[in-house]
């Protein structure tokens, strides 16, 4: 075990030493807004910067290029790790905040979950919102990612964590020549859509700190607010109008938007099965749900239903988790769907969890292909997605992938209904922490948290958060022994 932990950790303490840096941004809102938390932010950096110099230095001796499988090794520690460093400032500035509750709250953030446990958001300092908000961003398209294009400042190659990193059909694309670059290039995306999304939220009304806040929450889909009332607090049809472009923008593929940008052209999306299946089914999805209400009478018009459920449904479905309105006590058909739609509904290379698109594609191309298998038992029809042939390959681990996912779900599930919690409540939190989606129904709805659960539950959804992000397959390679055998 150790041989394959030592260069591991190794490129671990140069990792830990560059995420002190995010630490600068908090530094810089303590001093604007003097909140009081400027030690507690530069302790931290120092901490995690120390911490990462001791790791790195101590296994200086072990360094080698990484072996494939050492990736998802990588991945998942780095993920736990971050996590838990970025808890100290949460722990040093409010009062009686357990370990289990910080680290829930921080994994939330880097997996762009969204959900909380916390309560009184909007009397929190500013550095601390903006804390929470920025592991949002940073999480939102991936620590490895980010390091990948520092990686060779570190001397260890970085494609096999990108591939570790990434998923679906499109994973082994290159939009750059090198991988360093390719991971530059999707910042650089990530970036400017960020800086649109802030101008934007300004123009339309929130304070800068809001703005910032909500646009790093938005375009990491992590769900993440400024008030205990999310997006509710503002009651801006505007601000609602401008977040629903930006989730629906960042649940798209960032390499069908660099390709669009590069080509200057819109063709790209076009060209994207994923995208349009994704924006057909969320279209399809609201205006459904928003008869669904009116007729059921939750809403005194369509319009005012449309505008309920087109926000709260694009974020759910999205796996953003902001909400605007109580739907857990809406017709339960209406918030059942949008979690199912959380599973389902993102690109692959979004920001979004769950199972992706394209997976969902090619699932229902295999399922038609076996029916039509029925009727003429000698048909030879190959699996495409569009134009794209897909491999069988790729088509039998998309089946163990969903399989997996589903044995997740139902095994989590019954961990938190035998620990006490009630069924619905259970398997929402479990589908929404899996999907990074944030809020589920009951006492983890949109007008709770979870704050109510205890430190055994509260594990066990962070354990869901992390295994979604990773996409399940990273992390339960872990623990095959033909993983840790030479």
């Amino acid at each position: 075990m150790f041989y394959r932990l030592l260069p591991v950790s190794h490129v671990l303490g140069g990792m830990l030493m560059f995420f002190s840096i995010t630490y600068l941004m908090p530094i810089a809102s303590a001093i604007i807004y003097d909140d009081g938390t400027l030690i507690d932010f530069v302790d931290a950096m120092l901490i995690s910067l120390a911490a990462g110099f001791v790791l790195w230095f101590g296994t200086r001796r072990h360094k080698r290029e990484l072996k494939p499988r050492d990736g998802f090794l990588l991945v998942t520690l780095a993920w736990i790790l971050m996590a838990a460093i970025a808890t100290l400032p949460l722990m040093m500035v409010i009062d009686d905040l357990s370990f289990t509750d910080a680290f829930f709250e921080t994994m939330s953030g880097l997996t762009t979950t969204g959900a909380t446990v916390l309560s009184g958001l909007d009397k929190l300092p500013p550095s601390i919102n903006l804390w929470r908000h920025e592991l949002n961003w940073v999480g939102g398209m991936g620590i490895i990612v980010l390091a990948v294009a520092i990686l060779p400042l570190l001397g260890v190659g970085g494609m096999q964590l990108y591939k570790a990193e990434t998923t679906g059909v499109m994973k082994d694309s290159k939009l750059t020549a090198r991988i360093a670059d390719t991971a530059k290039a999707l910042w650089l995306v990530y970036f400017g859509i960020t800086v649109a999304c802030i101008l934007s939220l300004k123009v339309v009304g929130m304070n800068w700190l809001d703005a910032i806040c909500h646009a790093f929450a938005a375009m990491g889909l992590g769900g993440f607010s400024t008030y205990d009332d999310s997006v509710g607090h503002f009651d801006s049809p505007a601000i609602e109008a401008v977040l629903i472009f930006f989730m629906m923008v960042a649940g798209m593929n960032f390499a069908t938007h660099f390709v669009a940008w590069r080509g200057r052209s819109l063709r790209a999306y076009w060209m994207d099965m994923e995208a349009k299946a994704f924006v057909a089914l969320t279209l399809v999805s609201t205006l459904v749900c928003t008869l669904y209400l009116t007729v059921m009478g939750t809403y005194p018009s369509f319009l005012t239903a449309l505008r309920h459920v087109a926000f709260n449904l694009v974020s759910i479905a999205t796996d953003c988790g902001f909400a605007s309105q109580d739907y857990d006590k809406w017709p339960i058909f209406v918030p059942l769907w949008m979690l199912f739609l959380s599973c389902v509904s993102v690109s692959s290379g979004s920001t979004g969890g769950g199972i992706k698109m394209i997976r969902t594609l090619i699932l229902a191309q295999q399922g038609l292909i076996e029916l039509k298998r029925l009727v003429h038992p000698q048909l030879v029809a190959p699996l495409r997605v569009g134009d794209t042939a897909i491999p069988q390959q790729i088509a039998g681990a998309v089946l163990g992938f969903i399989f997996l996912y589903i044995l997740a779900v139902g095994e989590l599930t019954f961990f938190l209904v035998a620990s006490g919690l009630d069924f619905t409540s259970s398997i929402s939190a479990i589908v929404a922490c899996i999907n990074n989606a944030g809020p589920g129904l009951n006492v983890v709805g949109p007008a709770q948290n979870y704050g109510v659960l205890t430190d055994f539950q509260t594990w066990v959804c962070t354990f869901a958060m992390l295994l979604g992000r990773l996409e399940v397959l990273s992390v339960f390679v872990l623990f095959t022994p033909a993983f840790w055998r030479r």
